[in-house]
């Protein structure tokens, strides 16, 4: 089996498995392996428990919410050199785990991952948040919690800072809301780190590489409506008409009848007539 095929069974079989018992890091490398095979998962999947082994040597007196955050600070940026990109904040790279392992750079999402795996992986409670334009982590601990910025080596974030980053994100108008607060799944971590590949690609009209992006998407979430709809949407744009028609005959099969929905019956009867 080659390593692409691999990537792709892990992933199907990770489309199968419960939120909580999904590993993020290794999932998130194979999604990046789905799209660009390496020659082996073996360094990557190296690295990551080496970031485990040394967080475990730095956890043994961190009991405290503060000292549980400066070890996954120190490991972090301090033992392996991670840090935001804001120079090149757009490139590819940045929202590819194995890139961002080889680089020690990348977006909120990719390094939040990173953060979460150890967090997990020491037995600790930690979790992505519902928060627009720059992905953030909680980190609790007997109780008490703290907001977090990968991006940002760790900074903890008061509600202050938070309104502050949230208006340069979504505008000036914003406020805060509790659904920012809010926390999301495992699944859903990963989707947003694949959502921001594929944006750009869409962004630079190159069709077939989102596409492709979405197939990965749809490999650990394969009945998300929303997901369905773009690859009959994407694929209809590149010709695919039977794939389109596949996804959004399923899409339609699930999704509430809504503006979306009205669209989606409309370009499938389109699609339809063409094959006849």
């Amino acid at each position: 089996m080659s390593v692409r095929d691999d990537a792709i069974d892990y992933l199907t079989r990770v489309g199968r498995t419960a939120d909580p018992d999904i590993d993020i890091a290794t999932t998130a490398v194979r999604l990046a392996a789905a799209l660009a095979a390496p020659a082996s998962f073996a360094p990557y999947d190296a690295h990551l428990a080496a970031l485990v082994r040394t967080a475990a040597e730095r956890s043994g007196a961190a009991r405290s919410l503060e000292a549980r955050i400066g070890v996954l600070a120190d490991v972090m940026t301090g033992d392996f050199g991670y840090a935001g990109d804001s120079e090149t904040y757009d490139d590819l790279a940045n929202a590819d785990l194995m890139r961002v392992i080889d680089r020690r750079r990348g977006l909120p999402v990719a390094l939040g991952i990173l953060w979460l795996h150890l967090a997990r992986a020491l037995g600790w409670t930690g979790e992505g948040l519902n928060f627009p334009g720059h992905f953030l982590v909680r980190i609790e601990a007997d109780g008490v919690r703290a907001i977090v910025d990968p991006f940002n080596g760790g900074a903890v974030l008061a509600a202050a800072d938070l309104r502050e980053l949230l208006k340069a994100t979504a505008g000036e108008g914003a406020e805060l809301t509790a659904e920012h607060y809010a926390a999301v799944g495992t699944r859903d971590v990963l989707l947003r780190q694949q959502n921001n590949i594929k944006l750009r690609h869409m962004n630079a009209q190159r069709f077939a590489e989102a596409a492709a992006v979405i197939d990965t998407m749809l490999l650990i979430a394969p009945d998300a409506p929303p997901l369905l709809r773009e690859a009959g949407i994407v694929n209809a744009w590149l010709g695919n008409l039977t794939r389109a028609i596949g996804s959004l005959e399923r899409f339609l099969a699930s999704a509430p009848r809504d503006a979306a929905a009205a669209e989606a019956d409309q370009i499938l009867r389109q699609l339809r007539r063409k094959l006849n």
